[in-house]
C-alpha cells in the first residue's frame, strides 16, 4: 500500500468546495455564530470559514484511514481548517511548481495523486472531479481507487459519506 502510511488506505480531502461549501450552509450545520465565529474570522480574515461544518472533520475521522489534504492550502490547512474540524495536522500534498498543462480533460492534481500515493488504494474528495480524471486513473493506477466529486454549493453531506463508507465495505477495507 501507501508507503509512510504503514499500509492505512488514504483519502485526499480538498478544501474548497468539499469543507467550504460555495453557498452557506444551513445554520444546523455549520459552526455556531457569536463572539467565537467572528474572533475566528477576524484572526485569519477569511469570512467564509463559517462554511466549516465540525462535523465533517469527526465523520472524516470515522472513516479510519489516512487523512492527507489535497488542496491549495496546503500547509495552511492544518493551521486554520484542521482546529476548526477537530483534526489533527495532516500529511500535506506538497504540489510541484511546474506549469505544464495536464491535457486530456485531467484535473490537474489527478496525475500527481496517482503517483503520490504509490500503487495502494485511494480515495479523493474535490469538488472539480471529472469522468475523465476517473478514466485516467482507472488506466494508470493498479489499485482501488474512489474519485468521487462533492458538490460545490453543498459541501460534505451525509450521502457523500455514504458512498465513501460502501466503497470502503466493498474493498473489504479495515474502518
Amino acid at each position: 500500500m501507501t508507503s509512510g502510511f504503514a499500509g492505512r488506505l488514504v483519502i485526499f480531502v480538498d478544501v474548497d468546495g468539499p469543507l467550504i461549501p460555495f453557498k452557506a450552509r444551513p445554520a444546523g450545520q455549520r459552526r455556531p455564530s457569536g463572539d467565537t465565529a467572528r474572533r475566528q474570522t477576524e484572526d485569519t480574515g477569511n469570512p467564509l470559514l463559517d462554511r466549516l461544518n465540525p462535523d465533517d472533520g469527526r465523520r472524516l475521522l470515522a472513516l479510519g484511514c489516512q487523512l492527507v489534504w489535497a488542496t491549495t492550502w496546503m500547509a495552511e490547512a492544518n493551521e486554520v481548517v484542521s482546529p476548526r474540524l477537530g483534526l489533527p495536522d495532516l500529511p500535506v500534498v506538497d504540489w510541484p511548481d511546474d506549469d505544464e498543462e495536464p491535457g486530456r480533460g485531467l484535473h490537474w492534481k489527478t496525475a500527481f495523486l496517482t503517483r503520490w500515493v504509490t500503487g495502494g488504494p485511494f480515495v479523493w474528495l474535490d469538488d472539480e472531479i471529472t469522468d475523465a480524471d476517473r478514466r485516467f486513473v482507472r488506466a494508470h493506477h493498479p489499485a482501488r481507487a474512489l474519485l468521487h466529486r462533492v458538490d460545490p454549493y453543498t459541501g460534505l453531506t451525509e450521502a457523500d459519506f455514504a458512498v465513501v463508507h460502501r466503497w470502503l465495505q466493498e474493498g473489504h477495507f479495515t474502518v
